[in-house]
């Protein structure tokens, strides 16, 4: 067989259901060869999105996802899909094709170095030498992917390396890589301190991260805990789903954008426990602050990311799953339900109080004159994430509907929130939730945008349509980058700059009609119930525009 034959053997191999991509000259040899299988092939329609698609279907499968491009503006066009999922830690194999190997380094057509490119958003990469090379490299980057802490691993193989013979293929069975040993089993000493100051604390906290997703099993083994020992919970943007958003022990998301109740609950701890957090800024903007006069255990499988941007009392490396089965098994005995009903207290206050409304309108208008107007963002956003299934996954996109997201869906028993939270890349919610109905096409998916992200990867509903994915699109529409719009009217007192989108816009209707695809709108408040019943009331891909006004402010 020839090494392309081979890699489509060594996918067959991992399990691989789908190959998100696009082809050209320098990967054709593996296109032509993936025909003799039975692995799908999702033609993108650009090749970043190949990436996002790719994301979405690890993130709801819990297998590697797979992205084949070719090479040049291919690859290129895949880094930022890969810088994204590297960001979030999903698992990807992304393989690129390459300009002829005597050819390389000699500015040829459509060369370019991708590897040296990806260096600093990659778990690691490789560049396809000789076709023997392949069984092993392949074995290798899938073991990387999935494994530790997990993310991109690219493999660049140049188009003549892909047609050489290889006389005797075999997968191994096994995979020893010297210089890579991640950590899974949690230090022993380190578990038993975490329970002994647990043992102490008056007021302990758990802040999950995205990396409770990842482990397979450790969200269950984090709930065991946490409702057995009455321990209270928040959460970072990527950790939101860890906790259904009622439950009893759950107090939201904190940082800049979170709950109130929820940063105040951090702020009154005696002790914090992060696990699988990046202690990163959009939720711990001043971190040594927030850990001051505290017990801090930073629990995280990459040892980088401890002790990066707050100093722990207690560093524990390991698998979360591993680690919380250990203390599962320690016997806890404190009360805490004086802490826990202050922390009611904090979230009734919060809750019951009327909230102040930051908008850009005339000081004469009444509320209910404001709400008139148009659709209301927040309100809109709680009632159809209630309506939406139990095991729904909603899939935000970036920019001020990524936050009115985060602060209002509602998170149900079994359901997924996904967005793109470490690069924060606007386009991201088609791709990856047309990736995630691949993975669980029973399960209701919904990506929700804006007008800006939406038009970066509309382009996405020829593939819906091509293979039959039923996806839900909602698309705020306001004619403006609404974020950046937010940024300017605060810091450069409205001084707008590059934000309106105009008259420019389409014709969402009839770009709904041209792929096939049914279009539905809300534009007024008496309208939200009827069209959010309307818009879920099957499994058809459907496009939502919802109007709402330009000046309302997160």
């Amino acid at each position: 067989m020839i090494a392309a034959d081979a890699i489509v053997k060594c996918l067959e191999a991992e399990g691989v259901e789908y190959v998100f991509g696009y082809p050209g000259v320098a990967i054709c040899p593996f296109y032509d060869s993936i025909l003799n299988t039975n692995i799908k092939t999702i033609l993108v329609r650009q090749e970043q999105n190949a990436a996002h698609e790719a994301s979405g279907y690890a993130r709801i499968s819990g297998k590697v996802g797979v992205a084949v491009v070719t090479s040049g503006p291919g690859a290129t066009n895949l880094i930022t899909g890969i810088a994204t999922a590297f960001a979030d830690s999903i698992p990807l194999v992304c393989i690129t094709g390459q300009v002829d190997s005597g050819l390389m380094g000699s500015d040829v057509f459509q060369e370019v170095d991708v590897s040296g490119a990806c260096e600093s958003f990659v778990k690691f990469s490789y560049i396809v030498r000789k076709a023997s090379d392949v069984p092993r490299i392949m074995k290798e980057a899938f073991h990387i992917a999935s494994t530790g802490r997990k993310g991109p691993v690219l493999i660049d193989i140049p188009i003549d390396v892909q047609k050489a013979e290889i006389r005797k293929f075999a997968y191994p069975e096994s995979v020893s890589i010297r210089t890579y040993k991640p950590t899974v089993m949690g230090h022993a000493v380190q578990i038993k301190k975490v329970i002994k100051e647990l043992q102490k604390a008056k007021r302990p906290i758990i802040c999950v991260g995205g990396g409770v997703h990842l482990s397979s099993g450790a969200k269950e083994e984090v709930r065991r805990f946490v409702e057995e020992k009455d321990i209270p919970v928040v959460c970072t943007m990527m950790g939101l789903g860890v906790l259904p958003t009622n439950h009893f022990l759950f107090y939201g998301m904190v940082g800049n954008n979170g709950q109130a109740y929820g940063n105040r609950a951090m702020n009154d701890a005696d002790m914090i426990i992060m696990v699988g957090a990046r202690v990163a800024d959009r939720s711990f903007s001043q971190p040594d602050l927030i850990t001051e006069n505290k017990v801090l255990v930073h629990i995280d499988v990459d040892p980088a990311e401890i002790g990066k941007n707050a100093g722990p009392t207690i560093p524990l490396v390991g698998d979360i799953k591993h680690v919380f089965e250990e203390f599962n098994k320690a016997e806890i005995s404190v009360d805490h339900s004086l802490w826990i009903d202050k922390l009611d207290g904090y979230k009734d206050d919060t809750q019951n109080a009327s909230r102040r409304k930051r908008h850009m309108y005339s000081s004469t208008m009444t509320e209910e004159e404001i709400n008139a107007l148009t659709v209301n963002p927040e309100i809109f956003i709680k009632r159809l994430s209630r309506a939406m299934n139990d095991n729904a996954v909603y899939v935000a996109d970036v920019g001020q509907n990524q936050l009115w997201s985060c602060a209002n869906c509602v998170i149900k028993e079994n359901g997924r929130f996904l967005t793109s939270g470490g690069m924060g890349t606007m386009g991201y919610s088609v791709p990856a939730a047309l990736g995630a109905k691949l993975a669980a096409p029973d399960r209701q998916v919904v990506a929700v945008c804006g007008d800006g992200g939406f038009q970066m990867t509309m382009m996405e509903l020829a593939t819906m349509k091509q293979y039959k994915v039923p996806v839900k699109i909602v698309v705020l529409r306001n004619n403006v980058l609404g974020l950046v719009r937010q940024y300017q009217h605060f810091t450069y007192q409205d001084r707008y700059s590059v934000i309106d989108l105009g008259d420019s816009i389409p014709d969402f209707r009839k770009l709904a009609d041209a792929y096939g695809i049914r279009y539905l709108q809300i534009a007024a408040v008496e309208d939200m119930d009827s069209g959010i019943e309307d818009f879920l009331s099957d499994d058809e891909a459907t496009l939502l525009e919802v109007i709402i006004d330009p000046k309302l402010v997160v």
